[in-house]
Formats: structure tokens, sequence, C-alpha cells
């Protein structure tokens, strides 16, 4: 009996051995997908926001960047880089046209860690809240009646309806109405405008 269990537990030993061997060790893991993550696609990059550009493998090229006041960003190897104006993607596919003369084939991740750039201006008459002195910083798209929301509202002696905003686009100023009123009933909705950077919304 004894012999038969020693002999036992040796087919049993054998044949762990020879299952192990016939296994093969796991796929290394595969390189990252190059990424542009963070805001929408259309976003444009501007003074303030805060980049993570990041080279798969490599820390000497991994970092934080913040876009200079003349939309100017820092990184290692290519210097400076003009980054105001432009989307994610497009930044991505200059600095790793750049980045190729130092490194083969690159694995490049570029996103907005930090959107500081997207100001719009309320004035007015507003139900202003604490946390609001003015500028509203946003970190997505808005419209004209979110904006609004976010300050507050208007108070009771708002001319509703003579709303304006005003906007800076190729050197000349452009004033877009809004009637408050009939906005919120579900009439004249083209005029809840897409903010942008920069626009100042007026409430006489």
């Amino acid at each position: 009996m004894r012999k038969l269990f020693v002999s036992l537990v040796f087919v049993m030993v054998i044949a762990n051995l020879a299952l192990a061997a016939g296994q093969t060790a796991p796929p290394p893991a595969p390189a990252p997908t190059p990424a542009v993550a963070g805001v929408d696609s259309r976003y444009l990059i501007g003074p303030g926001d805060i980049l993570n550009i990041s080279v798969w493998k490599d820390e000497a090229l991994t970092k934080d960047v913040v876009v200079l006041p003349d939309g100017v960003i820092s990184f290692p190897l290519i210097g400076l880089l003009k980054a105001e104006g432009k989307t994610v993607a497009q930044l991505k596919a200059e600095i790793e046209e750049k980045i190729s003369q130092y490194v083969t084939e690159p694995i490049l991740n570029v996103e907005v860690k930090q959107v500081n750039s997207m100001l719009i201006f309320v004035i007015g008459r507003l139900n202003m809240l604490s946390t609001v002195s003015g500028r509203l910083v946003l970190n997505a798209n808005a419209n004209v009646l979110q904006a609004l929301a976010m300050t507050g509202g208007l108070n009771p002696f708002a001319k509703r309806n003579s709303i304006k905003i005003f906007r800076q686009e190729g050197g000349k100023t452009r004033i877009f109405p809004f009637h408050y009123d009939d906005v919120i009933e579900g009439k004249r909705l083209e005029e809840n405008i897409e903010l942008k950077r920069y626009d100042i919304i007026v409430v006489p």
C-alpha cells in the first residue's frame, strides 16, 4: 500500500511538471494606444491651461506644462512651441513630428489636465453668488442660459429682455441680443448661443 501511495504521488508530480512545461508564458503587455484625451475634440487650448504630455516609458519626456500668457509651452528636446489656438490633436501631431527626430516611433499622449483659459465675464443685475466674482471659468461648453444659472440668476430689477453678449472677433466687437423671457418659454432659442472664450454677458 505504501509503495502504491508513493507511486501515485510521483505520477501526479510528473503530470503537473509536464503541464507547466506545456504552458506558454503570458504575452507582454502591449504598448498603450497613443491618446488624445481630456476635453472635447473641438476645444482650443488657451493661456493658463495645464497640459499633461507624456512619451510612453520615458519619464524624462513626461511632464505637466502650463500654457504661458503668450500661448507658448516648453517641452524637453523641442523647446518652445505655440499651443494657443490649437486643438489637442493638432498639438499632439506637431509635438510628435518634432520629437520623432530624437525618439524612434514615440508613443505620445497629450491631454488637457486642467482648463483655466475658458473664461467668460458676467456683469450687471444678477443674484451674484458669493463664489462668483463676475468671471466664470468653464470646464465644458456652455450657453448663455447655463452661464446665467452659474451666477445665481437675474435679480428682480434686471431688464430681462435687454441682455446682450459682447464678443471680440477679428478685431471687431459683435453684439448678440438675448431675450430671457422668450428663451425660457422656448422661443428665440437661437439666441441661446454657445459661449466662446472671453465673451461678456451684460445684464442691464
